[in-house]
């Protein structure tokens, strides 16, 4: 029988929130609608989850001794990455002692770095990838770009949104590209991934929840990205009955082999009805913002019945819908969003303001939620709100 005690109690539940951007806090608001006590972690102070969480620590997550130190002292029943940007052999280690890492420490593990979750992918499950190399100095990354071909993409294999990432369209990008490889990873320079270019004619984050009631998936969420960073999404994804079935068979194969229970957002290529895996996120996808609108239990909500041991027992959708991120450029601790009336004048439209408490060079502050009756309608809603949209940079 599943239980959450009273808060700050012995029969009370502690989870502990690594990562705490606006994904983070959309989680740690769910929790706190189950009972859950919050612990929200990031390597700076005030983030958004920080400001809806019980308590909070600042520290940075790729030390593994302060890392330790953290769990030791707070004790929590869930340990929840909710970024790459961690210690994971940590989460391993704890893990093997009795730590109930979310979903795994394993998938914590293959996903942070880009090599282990696609030799997982394309070499032990035999799901068809892109073309791809890996290079740890430069003469070998000439050679993988020449093995994959030009045009090709270029990742760290330790990065996220977007960070690093470029794209050789003739051989005098080569050069450039090690270099915006080298200045993006994660962990500073090392090893990339050369993947070939996929001529798709749509990508998709596939939802998957793995919970006690068996294996769920949400509708498709067609998406944008910009250099990388997703800019908008809709939901669902106009596929064809065989190209549905088959990105759920891979969703599936993908996340019954990192286990444990929660939500990932799969990412996939689809061509006609064939379908290229790309990569997965053990957690909340940001693309997958827009169910905050779309349906009646969101991605979040989604994500924290399962992890704390609760059945989801179906998804329900409920309109087609669109999100449209809120990008800002500038450097400052004081941005201001103007002409919300005008936002949110139109019927299906909200809005959600993350409160980061400094923008530099560009970051995402807010997003714009629309629904519909058609995902087209929803997205030009969105766009409309954008464009009334205000932004001061002071």
């Amino acid at each position: 029988m599943a239980k959450i005690g009273s808060k700050w109690t012995g029969s009370g539940r502690k989870a502990m929130l690594l990562g705490s951007g606006e994904l983070g806090k959309e989680v740690a608001i769910e929790l706190q609608r189950m009972g859950v006590e919050v612990v929200a972690c990031d390597k700076y102070a005030n983030a958004p989850a920080m400001q809806v969480a019980d308590s909070c620590r600042v520290f940075n997550m790729l030390d593994p001794e302060a890392l330790k130190t953290a769990i030791a002292e707070e004790k929590p029943d869930h340990i929840i990455p909710e970024v790459e940007a961690i210690a994971t052999p940590v989460l391993v280690e704890l893990e093997e002692k009795g730590q109930n890492v979310t979903p795994t420490a394993k998938a914590a593990w293959l996903t942070m770095n880009r090599e282990g979750i696609r030799r997982l992918a394309a070499e032990e499950l035999g799901v068809t990838t892109s073309p791809y190399r890996f290079a740890s100095d430069f003469e070998e990354f000439k050679a993988a770009v020449e093995a994959v071909g030009i045009p090709c993409v270029v990742k760290p294999i330790m990065s996220s949104s977007g960070h690093g990432q470029s794209v050789i369209k003739s051989a005098d990008d080569i050069e450039k590209s090690w270099k915006i490889a080298q200045e993006g990873g994660r962990a500073g320079a090392g090893r990339v991934i050369v993947e070939g270019f996929v001529n798709f004619d749509y990508e998709i984050t596939l939802l998957t929840v793995r919970s006690v009631a068996g294996t769920s998936f949400c509708e498709p969420i067609g998406h944008i990205q910009v250099d990388g960073d997703y800019r908008y999404s809709w939901q669902p994804q106009a596929m064809t009955p065989a190209a549905k079935a088959k990105a759920q068979e891979i969703a599936r194969k993908v996340t019954d082999a990192l286990g444990g229970y929660g939500i990932f957002g799969v990412e996939l290529f689809i061509k006609g009805d064939e379908v290229i895996f790309s990569e997965v996120s053990p957690r909340p996808h940001d693309t997958g913002m827009v169910t905050m609108i779309s349906q009646e239990l969101s991605e979040f909500a989604l994500h924290a019945r399962a992890l704390t041991g609760l059945p989801v027992p179906e998804i329900r959708f409920l309109a087609p819908s669109a999100s449209r991120a809120v990008v800002v450029e500038g450097d400052s601790k004081e941005v201001v969003m103007g002409g919300l009336e005008k936002v949110l004048e139109e019927p299906g439209v909200q809005m959600r303001i993350f409160g980061k408490p400094e923008v530099k060079g560009h970051r995402r502050m807010a997003v714009i939620l629309a629904t519909a009756d058609t995902v087209e309608e929803a997205r030009a809603k969105a766009d409309r709100a954008y464009e009334k949209l205000t932004v001061e940079v002071l």
